[in-house]
C-alpha cells in the first residue's frame, strides 16, 4: 500500500497547525531587532529602501485585494508595531489559502481508505476555515498594538515627570523635551527622540512634532502633552504643575486599568474553581451514596 499520500497529508496538516499556533501565540521578539524596528529613523530608512521580497509580494496582493469589501489593513497599528502592510496582507492570504487546502488534504486518507465524501463537505469546511484564518492576523495585530500602547503610556508617565523636572530647572521647552527623551532607551523613548530630532531639523515647534506623532500612532495622551507644552513659553510654573497633574492622572488611569484586568482574570477563575469544588464534593459523597443504594 502506498503511504506517500497519507504522509504528505499529515505533514501538511502539521505545518498548518504550526503556522496557526505561531500566529495565535505572541512570542517575545529579540530585543535588538525590536528596538531597531521601532526606531523612527530606522523605520523611515526602511520605507525609503527597496522593500523585501515578501513585502513586494504583499503589496502586489494588496493592490488587487485591497478594494475587496471586508478587507481592511490596520495601517496605524502596523505602523506602531513597525510592520509593513505588504507582509501583513501576504500573511493573511497565506493563512486563507492554507485554510482552503487543509480539508482537502485531510480528506485524502479517507479517499484512500475507500470512504467517499461529498465534495461540498471539504469545500464548505475549507471556506469556513479560510475565513477564520484570514481574520486571525487582524486579531493578533490588534492585541499587539493594544499592549504596545499600554507600554507607551507607562513610559509616557515617566516622561512627563522628567519633562516637569527639566522645566522646573529653568530648561527651555524644546530642551526639556529633548533631554527628558534622551534619558530612556526603550522603544517609546526612541519614538520621542526621533520626533523631536525631526522637529529640530525641520525647524518646527516640538509640540507640533508630538502632535503629529500622536496622530500617526493613535496616542491621544501624547497629544495632551503637546497641548500643555504649547503654553510653556509663557508660564513655566503653571506648565510644571500641569505636567505633574497629567502624570498623576495618567498613573491613576493605568492603575485602574490594571486593577480591572486583574479583576477580570479573577472572575474567569471563579467558574473553574466552583466546578472543581463541586467535583470534589461529588467524589467525597459518591461512596456513601453507593452504599446507601446497595443496602
Amino acid at each position: 500500500m502506498n503511504l506517500f499520500p497519507a504522509v504528505a497529508a499529515g505533514t501538511a496538516a502539521g505545518a498548518g497547525l504550526a503556522l496557526l499556533m505561531r500566529e495565535l501565540l505572541a512570542f517575545q521578539p529579540a530585543l535588538g531587532p525590536a528596538l531597531t524596528r521601532s526606531a523612527p529613523a530606522t523605520l523611515a530608512a526602511a520605507v525609503q529602501a527597496e522593500p523585501e521580497r515578501e513585502e513586494r509580494w504583499g503589496r502586489w496582493l494588496l493592490e488587487r485585494l485591497g478594494r475587496v469589501p471586508g478587507v481592511r489593513i490596520p495601517a496605524t497599528d502596523l505602523a506602531l508595531l513597525g510592520q509593513g502592510p505588504g507582509q501583513f496582507m501576504l500573511k493573511k492570504t497565506a493563512l486563507a489559502g492554507l485554510g482552503l487546502l487543509c480539508p482537502v488534504i485531510a480528506a485524502i486518507p479517507w479517499i484512500i481508505a475507500g470512504v467517499s465524501l461529498p465534495f461540498y463537505v471539504p469545500a464548505a469546511v475549507g471556506l469556513l476555515l479560510a475565513g477564520v484564518l484570514f481574520l486571525t492576523p487582524d486579531l493578533a495585530v490588534r492585541d499587539q498594538a493594544k499592549r504596545a500602547r499600554q507600554e507607551f503610556l507607562h513610559a509616557l508617565s515617566a516622561y512627563l515627570d522628567l519633562v516637569a523636572l527639566k522645566r522646573a530647572a529653568d530648561a527651555g521647552p524644546a530642551q526639556a523635551l529633548e533631554k527628558a527623551a534622551d534619558v530612556g532607551r526603550g522603544w517609546p523613548f526612541l519614538y520621542l527622540q526621533g520626533a523631536l530630532r525631526r522637529a529640530r531639523l525641520e525647524k518646527i515647534p516640538p509640540y507640533q512634532a508630538l502632535s503629529e506623532l500622536a496622530a500617526a500612532y493613535d496616542l491621544p495622551v501624547l497629544d495632551d502633552v503637546a497641548d500643555i507644552m504649547r503654553g510653556s513659553a509663557t508660564d513655566g510654573a503653571a506648565v510644571y504643575k500641569a505636567l505633574r497633574a497629567r502624570s498623576a492622572a495618567l498613573s491613576s488611569e493605568l492603575l485602574a486599568d490594571q486593577a480591572a484586568e486583574a479583576n477580570a482574570a479573577s472572575e474567569k477563575m471563579t467558574a473553574p474553581g466552583a466546578l472543581l469544588a463541586v467535583l470534589v464534593m461529588l467524589l467525597m459523597a459518591f461512596p456513601a451514596v453507593i452504599r446507601m443504594l446497595t443496602v
